[in-house]
């Protein structure tokens, strides 16, 4: 008896060592996303299982308990019930409609995830998609991370505001900073030291509120067992560094994007330890730390020399800046560059970075596994603790595109390959979200299971919770979507339409390209299954949602076809058919700007509004519309070259932006076919350039932000317009 007594206080004292389940913070999740049913829940705690997460969902006399090993546990175990046995999804983008009874749970559900690490987010989404960011939408986010049993985010948000207070303690000037600082829709590159100033100089209230934003969303993911990733010092130093301190040893680098130098400090000057340890201190002091810090030496840069000793160095001392501070720090590393500047970084080259640092205290993101991945010929990143990652998007564009089936099976398949060593999670790493949220919620899918998952039942499954009944019309549609544009191909990112390109005769420019790896007669089969269903799923934000997305990709495919026909007319001199074909494109574009305005989630105006409520005078509202505007157009000044990298295919940057260019464009080409003389594309290129700089300066805030029209009516009558149109159109 005293033996089992020994064995019992044994067990009860090892699980509550391991329960770290906050009760109010879960019944507050649970009342955010079911309000007025946190009553219906019990929430219990239970131990890891081998030192990992574990989930339990039971039912007891009429209640429904969840179990878990904290919040994020608690919190999946909530996502499990909802998906499961309420039949809803919960997304980024749609509202869910829940039971009015809510289903009790007959025995026990049990799930462990096999992944210590559930990563989430890019240096880029925090600009690409959070740039305006307020505490409700984080809330939101969060809450979403948690149901997904997200536990590793990045989390950089208010570090400019860290390293003010470093810099000034150490003698330099608000005028000093302000040729630093960039405006906060560029942070993602001022923070991985590809640019200074653009878009600033910064006001100090977004400093002040953004510190205080970010104290809030610490506490909340850390409330649910999160441990946030905060940031490191790489050497970016302000302009003035090298007048300042003439000795200290600092070297110009250059994105190679049309921005002016960068100054980078040497890590073998005895300051970047020193700096390093002052931006940890002060880091950790605002704002705490759970010992993962982010840093990424040479971001879309190439480092000096290819030196494995140089590399080993400087290595050591971005880790030793870090451990000075913290003793536990972990580096995390975005094995972004190993992928970028492949032909740089070689097997040599790579193991000097990595094994400088102790295998424990660091794990390196592959942040491109879905499509590059790096671990398979870096023997799994030379003992390194590593996260398989999809990557996805870039710039935030809205193509309809993923790789499903490698999303489905590749990280189990890649987490039992011997080979992949030190596999300890899986991340989600995209450089825009509030997209493609079936593919997100696929790959949120392997949190839970070590098997792969059957893409092609799994959204049957997907689409019965998303629009609340089972439809055979949607099921073929989701079949078709699966081997078109989620059928993914080897290209960066989405493809994009041509109606975002500054206007060419050409097919495909740079930065937009628009290339097909699916038959696009296909995607208008899909698109005609979904019209086939919306009598019966009109009552779903989540189909509505779909429908409009599906629609907008067909007219934006369709626009190739049409611009090559106008392109030919103006070839040969037929001035009839060019005006035929170029009326028939602008009217596309109304026609997309008209279908896009019924949904919040397409609209320039929610964009710009966002930005400006940032500001608390007409100063700051200016300079957050010029950032919210410059971003997804020229992204630089009117000569830059990242401009459309960042394009949006969105209600009022149709119309008021894309459309116009193309309208001046199709004027002149006119103009000089009647005339019968050759068309000026240096003038126009120099006029084009004025109009999207003055574009960019604007501020007259006219873009509604406020959804119009219903979603149904409008792609039922774009599908009557344009259905038999695009099926017959040569792409």
């Amino acid at each position: 008896m005293r033996k089992w007594l020994i064995v019992f206080i044994g067990l009860f004292l090892g699980w509550h060592a391991g329960a770290q389940v906050n009760q109010q913070a879960s019944k507050a999740l649970i009342n955010r996303v079911m309000p007025g049913k946190a009553d219906a829940f019990i929430v219990e705690s239970i131990p890891q299982e081998n030192g990992k997460d574990v989930f339990e969902l039971a039912g007891s006399n009429g209640k429904i308990v969840l179990r878990g090993n904290n919040g994020l546990s608690v919190a999946s175990a909530l996502n499990y019930y909802l998906k499961n046995y309420c039949l809803v999804e919960v997304s980024w983008n749609t509202a869910i409609n829940l039971p009015a009874v809510l289903p009790q749970v007959p025995g026990t559900i049990h799930k462990t995830t096999p992944y210590q690490y559930r990563y989430y987010l890019n240096y880029c989404t925090f600009n690409y998609s959070m740039s305006w960011w307020d505490w409700a939408r984080w809330q939101k986010e969060i809450d979403w991370m948690a149901l997904n049993g997200i536990n590793m985010p990045l989390a950089i948000t208010g570090e400019e505001a860290v390293w003010q207070d470093v810099y000034k303690e150490m003698g330099f000037t608000n005028k000093q900073l302000d040729d630093f600082f960039s405006g906060p829709a560029y942070f993602s590159w001022f923070w991985m030291g590809n640019i200074d100033a653009w878009g600033g100089p910064l006001p100090q209230h977004w400093m002040d509120t953004h510190r205080a934003l970010q104290k809030q969303i610490l506490e909340r993911e850390r409330s649910f067992g999160m441990k946030p990733v905060l940031s490191s010092f790489t050497g970016h130093v302000p302009p003035s560094f090298k007048d300042k301190f003439p000795g200290a040893k600092v070297k110009k680098t250059n994105w190679d994007a049309g921005f002016p130098d960068v100054y980078i400090l040497d890590p073998d000057d005895p300051m970047f330890e020193s700096i390093g340890k002052k931006y940890i201190e002060a880091q950790n002091k605002a704002f705490g730390t759970d010992h993962l810090y982010s840093a990424d030496t040479f971001n879309e840069n190439i480092p000096p020399t290819n030196d494995s000793t140089y590399l080993d160095g400087m290595s050591k001392k971005v880790f030793n800046a870090m451990a000075a501070a913290d003793p536990k720090a972990v580096w995390v590393m975005q094995g972004w560059m190993f992928h970028y500047n492949n032909k740089f970084w070689q097997p040599q080259q790579i193991k000097a970075l990595l094994n400088a640092v102790p295998n424990e205290q660091m794990i390196v993101l592959d942040l491109y596994s879905d499509a590059h991945p790096v671990w398979n010929r870096t023997e799994a990143y030379y003992g390194k603790p590593w996260i398989w990652s999809m990557l996805q998007n870039f710039g935030g564009n809205i193509s309809l595109f993923g790789r499903m089936r490698h999303v489905a099976a590749d990280p189990a398949i890649t987490l039992h390959d011997p080979e992949s060593n030190k596999m300890r999670g899986i991340g989600i790493t995209p450089e825009g979200i509030e997209q493609n949220p079936a593919l997100f919620a696929l790959m949120l899918e392997n949190v839970w299971r070590d098997t792969p998952i059957d893409a092609d039942a799994w959204l049957k499954d997907y689409a019965r919770r998303r629009y609340g009944s089972i439809n055979q019309n949607a099921n073929d549609a989701w079949h078709i979507l699966l081997n078109t544009v989620y059928s993914g191909g080897l290209t960066e990112g989405g493809p994009e339409s041509i109606i975002v390109a500054r206007p060419t005769l050409k097919k495909t420019v740079s930065r937009v390209l628009t290339k097909l790896n699916y038959d696009p007669k296909q995607l208008v089969t899909a698109w005609a299954k979904l019209i086939a269903a919306t009598d019966s799923l009109k009552g779903s934000d989540g189909f509505r949602y779909d429908l409009v997305d599906v629609t907008r990709q067909v007219l934006a495919n369709y626009a190739t076809p049409l611009q090559q026909q106008m392109a030919a007319a103006g070839n040969d001199k037929n001035i009839p058919a060019f005006k035929k074909n170029s009326a028939a494109f602008l009217q596309v574009m109304d026609d997309m700007d008209e279908l896009l305005a019924t949904r919040k989630d397409f609209l320039l105006g929610k964009w710009i509004n966002e930005a400006r409520a940032n500001g608390i005078n007409p100063s700051e509202k200016k300079l957050y519309e010029l950032n919210a505007r410059g971003l997804i157009t020229l992204w630089g000044d009117k000569e830059s070259g990242l401009s459309e990298y960042s394009n949006r295919q969105w209600s009022g940057l149709i119309k008021g932006y894309y459309k116009k260019r193309w309208a001046m464009f199709f004027k002149q080409m006119d103009q000089a076919l009647s005339a019968g003389t050759p068309f000026d594309a240096k003038s126009f290129d120099k006029q084009v350039k004025d109009w999207e700089w003055a574009w960019v300066n604007t501020h007259d805030n006219t873009y509604p932000d406020v959804a119009k029209g219903d979603e149904i009516e409008i792609a039922k009558k774009m599908f009557a317009k344009y259905g038999t149109l695009v099926q017959q159109a040569n792409y």
